[in-house]
């Protein structure tokens, strides 16, 4: 059984409120804000009650190009599918941020310092939330066990160990060639 809302959202669709209103309003919104802020067609001076002159976007022009284009858009099956895509990443991503920010405010605390982890500690417990946060995500897509299954496939093979051994010999490189600079010291001078 159905609840009310959820036969209200059904309804709403079949009306074409997700197809065509909401992808028409978002793209009329988009290209207004961007003529009106870029003054592409110009301003018109108006001479305000105070006596100064205002430049103001000329909004008639604006408001008629940005219903057209939306228009076009609108006329689009593919164009508003991929509006469709596009927007539900973008909150699905914004809601990630959003996690990220929530987690890491964890290890704040209320002085002028900031985290009550410092350094090596700080930046280890963020890399964790954060990979913690993107594998909650990647499993709720779905996405967590095709990326098990394609690293458990290439670990099995002859270019796992190659690359393996690349990183081992670059590594042994590297230590064996890093200098310490003249100078430098690790130590901390004390004032």
């Amino acid at each position: 059984m159905t609840s009310a809302l959820g036969e209200s959202l059904e309804f709403l669709s079949r009306v074409g409120i997700f197809d065509t209103v909401l992808p028409f309003l978002l793209v009329f919104t988009m290209v207004f804000a961007f003529l009106e802020k870029t003054r592409i067609y110009g301003v018109d001076k108006y001479k305000g009650d105070d006596g100064k002159i205002y430049d103001l976007p000329r909004k008639n022009l604006n408001s008629m190009t940005a219903f057209v284009i939306a228009f076009f858009v609108i006329a689009s099956t593919q164009l508003v599918a991929i509006i469709s895509e596009v927007t539900a990443n973008i909150v699905l991503l914004l809601i990630l941020v959003f996690s990220f920010i929530l987690v890491i405010g964890a290890f704040q605390k209320e002085t002028k310092e900031g985290f009550f982890l410092k350094g090596t500690w700080k930046l280890v417990f963020e890399v964790i939330a954060f990979l913690g946060i993107a594998a909650i995500f990647l499993h709720a897509l779905g996405w967590l066990d095709v990326i098990f299954d394609f690293f458990g496939s290439i670990w099995t093979s002859q270019a796992a160990a190659a690359l393996i051994m690349v990183l081992v010999l670059v590594g042994f490189m590297w230590f064996i060639v890093y200098e310490k600079k003249p100078g430098a010291s690790t130590e901390k001078k004390e004032d």
